[in-house]
């Protein structure tokens, strides 16, 4: 049985990575059509850990389909404010033992549909919508926007089913 860890997921990532955006100020670097949510993570080089997470989760071919959704993708560095805070976390979520855990993790990060940032905009500060685990996160835009405690970076990363948001913080749902 193959076990993924994030050295592994790192290598597979750096020989598969093709840049399709530049998650910093700019445009994306291809005129070709948009990828997928999967593909456009992995080309944009700050989501291994997330990628390395979805893959764990057995999620890569659900947010490759149709879609659209939306996706609150936390940063690398998002991952290790989680791993600074609680040691260990990152390598206990990827064992496959807690593949059930990781997966309601991540599908907190995710809403059915595409929601633009201007879409986000009309809701009312403290509005909740409901994710793709059932659960709802608290949006608060009257100063910047937050889901939970996470502050949105960088909004509308168009692919071709969906959107990406990228986030500061790992978002934890409560505990069933």
């Amino acid at each position: 049985m193959f076990r993924l860890n994030l050295s592994h997921a790192a290598a597979l990532l750096s020989l598969s990575a093709i840049a399709c955006f530049s998650v910093g100020a700019g445009s994306p670097v291809s005129a070709a059509a948009p990828k997928d949510i999967v593909d456009t993570a992995v080309g944009a080089g700050s989501f291994k850990t997330l990628v390395a997470a979805v893959q764990a989760a057995g999620l890569v071919e659900t947010l490759k389909g149709k879609g659209p959704f939306t996706v609150f993708a936390p940063t690398d560095e998002a991952f290790q404010k989680l791993e600074a805070a609680k040691p260990g976390t990152l390598a206990s979520l990827l064992k496959p033992e807690n593949k059930k855990t990781l997966s309601a993790i991540l599908t907190y990060h995710v809403l059915p549909g595409k929601v633009g940032a201007a879409d986000v905009m009309k809701l009312h500060s403290g509005a909740k919508v409901k994710t793709a685990n059932g659960q709802s996160v608290s949006v608060r835009n009257d100063k910047g926007v937050q889901i939970n405690n996470a502050e949105v970076i960088k909004t509308d990363i168009n692919c071709s089913n969906g959107v990406i948001h990228v986030i500061d913080t790992v978002l934890i749902p409560k505990a069933h």
